[in-house]
């Protein structure tokens, strides 16, 4: 293992983001081929890929859990994470974005930028995580460089920095010419290497136009460039690769490279931009605490680590963590720092999708699972009890889609409920709880196919035979018109000190799906430390609204007066009372129930557009956009989620098969009167 700060500059912490059948995972494939970790190239469409291991997701062709694998090239280590491209599973993505350096991020040379190519691209904004581009599937007829760059720098706006022109179109395409170096890479067929060549004389015209603009391009972005191309006139290969690293690292720039993972064509590149272009863990700012403190990836400085990912195998648990500081060893005691209790490391291992080997320790900048811990939860930081910290831990999106769940058998109802606990530890977008008014266990998850996969794995893994209700989307409620001056006192006198806090109140619209509070009560008439009371119970009334118990959204409340008693008044009177006052204002208010919805893109065959739309708007779906290209038709629209359900098998038969349709959320919108409030 490595033992000084040098040895990490030669890491790589990346991940692999698309839009789902994209290719993200045979770009993974042919990685692993190509730097010798894997003698054999696996395929989706065969069940052989490495880390599509899970039996769920080599029956449906799709990635669905996040996979750890590690290579080496050119004496680098490169630890990368294949996530998944389905919204349902956006979780997954943001859970293994906020362990990474960098990413890779794959566009289809055909669609360019689709739904979830902003959604994940848009996490990794939050997480500040620099990316290169690769655009695949450059053999399929129809595929388009300028276009899919075109779709990059208006869909996502960064500034892309394409470093290669291909050579050959569609079923043509052999190779791409380097405009770094000026040099052919041609792989033909039958050979697993490119086989490098001057640039040919038909293409030379146009390399050039291209490595000028590349140029022209970095120069505006980059001073160093900048001034070498001012007295120059060109910029020499050397000082445009030391640019280009330095614009990915700071976002300002997106190298763009392309290829064919399928017929592995662009890889070995694409390999030696991760290492050239995409930081190391030294080069990324240092690790902060909530508290303020900061850990530097250093292997002798006090060890911490983040929990990202907890997986129940039939051997033990696993618990996988990114190494932030420190060293971690064998038999080692180490604290969860937010549970402040101790945990002993038993094994080490070094992550290969689903088989593993062990380790004597793990160093800053590793990304590792270790067996023996027993109770740390995703998001917690592992650190030495010595000199503890707490790391900001992944956010969680709110589950939208909620299904009953009960065992066939009523001795299978303790197993059930275990299996349940299990997999809301494993995945925490999975929320499960036994609704209060049916008496039904309800799990909730980020949609319908991510509540299919939770329950075929309990019935995969355990052995158990469960019956699921109808799909149900979480609804929530809004302030349509709001109330001024509504009047709340509390009084309770039971013998002793009594409560006692008199306020008034004024509940008003948002536009945003925000809560916001604040006082103008002047005089001292309400102490600051009451109105933080105040606040606190109204927050506490947003969790059920008048309608139907649904949470409650977009409404401003502000606390114009109120009154204290001198010995009756405490904050948990006050508190009390802005629970029960906001509960009475918002009776009073007219209110409006709000529903998920879901941007729906949409592609079918030309000779199907008016079926496909008729069906979208008996389903109250708004076309938002339609295109056409190469014969087919694309069709954006919003559609209320829960008219999504079974949508799938409908398109099919209404195609024949031949239509597809991707969704993201996209908030949510006013629901029709008649709609369920329950």
């Amino acid at each position: 293992m490595r033992t000084d700060l040098r040895q990490l500059t030669g890491v790589r912490n990346l991940g692999i983001l698309a839009h789902v059948d994209a290719g993200k995972t045979t770009v993974t494939e042919r990685i692993l081929y190509a730097t010798g970790t894997t003698y054999k190239r696996g395929e989706v469409h065969d069940g052989t890929t490495v880390t599509d291991f899970d039996s769920q997701e080599r029956d449906r062709g799709i990635t669905i859990f996040a996979a750890a694998v590690s290579c080496d090239w050119d004496s680098h280590r490169i630890n990368l994470i294949d996530t998944p491209g389905h919204v349902d599973f956006a979780d997954e993505v943001e859970r293994s974005l906020r362990v990474l350096d960098g990413a890779i991020v794959v566009f289809d040379a055909v669609a360019g930028v689709e739904p979830q190519s902003e959604s994940v691209w848009r996490q990794a904004d939050r997480h500040r995580v620099p990316r290169i581009a690769f655009v695949n599937k450059l053999d399929r007829a129809g595929a388009d460089l300028d276009m899919a760059v075109r779709s990059i720098r208006e869909r996502l706006h960064p500034v892309p920095l394409v470093v290669q022109l291909p050579i050959g179109v569609e079923d043509g395409f052999t190779g791409v010419v380097d405009l770094l170096r000026m040099r052919s890479l041609i792989w033909a067929d039958g050979r697993e290497t490119a086989e490098e060549g001057p640039v040919a004389d038909a293409l030379l015209e146009e390399a050039r136009r291209r490595r000028r603009l590349l140029e022209e391009t970095v120069a505006e972005l980059h001073p160093v460039a900048l001034e070498e191309f001012c007295g120059q006139s060109t910029i020499s290969a050397p000082t445009l690769a030391a640019a280009l690293r330095d614009l990915t690292r700071t976002g300002e720039g997106l190298v763009v490279l392309s290829g064919s993972a399928y017929r592995n064509r662009g890889i070995e590149p694409l390999l030696d931009a991760v290492v050239a272009y995409l930081p190391s863990p030294l080069d990324v700012p240092a690790v902060r605490g909530i508290e303020g403190e900061q850990r530097a990836a250093d292997p002798s400085a006090p060890f911490a680590a983040l929990v990202f990912k907890v997986d129940s195998t039939p051997t033990g648990r696993m618990t996988y963590l990114r190494v932030y500081s420190g060293t971690i060893r064998k038999g080692q005691e180490v604290m969860d720092a937010g549970a402040r209790r101790t945990e002993r490391v038993a094994r080490i291992l070094q992550v290969q999708a689903d088989r593993h080997t062990e380790l004597a320790q793990a160093v800053a900048g590793d990304i590792v699972a270790v067996a023996g811990v027993k109770a740390a939860h995703v998001g917690a930081t592992l650190a030495s009890p010595a000199d503890p910290l707490v790391l900001e831990p992944p956010s969680v999106a709110d589950p939208v889609v909620t299904v009953a769940v009960e065992a066939r058998k009523s001795s299978d109802t303790d197993r059930l409920a275990s299996a349940l606990a299990r997999l809301a530890e494993e995945d925490p977008s999975l929320v499960v709880r036994n609704d209060p008014q049916t008496g039904q266990t309800v799990l909730s998850g980020m949609g319908e196919l991510h509540l299919e996969v939770a329950v075929e794995k309990i019935r995969r893994s355990r052995g158990l035979d469960v019956s699921v209700g109808r799909p149900r989307v979480s609804y929530r409620e809004t302030v349509a018109r709001g109330v001024s001056g509504l009047v709340y006192r509390h009084v309770k006198q039971d013998g002793g000190a009594g409560q006692f806090a008199h306020i008034v109140l004024d509940v008003e619209p948002l536009d945003t799906e925000d809560f916001v509070f604040e006082s103008t009560v002047v005089g001292g008439r309400v102490p600051r430390e009451y109105v933080r009371a105040v606040e606190a119970g109204c927050r506490d009334a947003l969790s059920e609204g008048p309608l139907g118990g649904h949470s409650v959204t977009g409404l401003k409340v502000t606390l114009t007066d109120g009154a204290t008693h001198s010995k009756d008044s405490s904050e948990m009177a006050f508190r009390t009372a802005g629970r029960f006052g906001l509960r009475e204002a918002l009776r009073s208010c007219v209110m409006q129930l709000l529903e998920p919805v879901a941007e729906v893109v949409v592609t079918v065959p030309d000779d199907v557009v008016g079926g496909v739309l008729g069906d979208l708007a008996a389903r109250r779906g708004r076309v938002s956009g339609s295109a056409t290209r190469s014969g087919t038709s694309v069709i954006t629209a919003v559609v209320p989620l829960a008219e999504l359900f079974g949508y799938s098998d409908k398109l099919r038969s209404r195609t024949h098969g031949r239509g597809s349709f991707t969704t993201q959320p996209a908030g949510y919108a006013p629901a029709p009167q008649e709609a369920p409030v329950r």
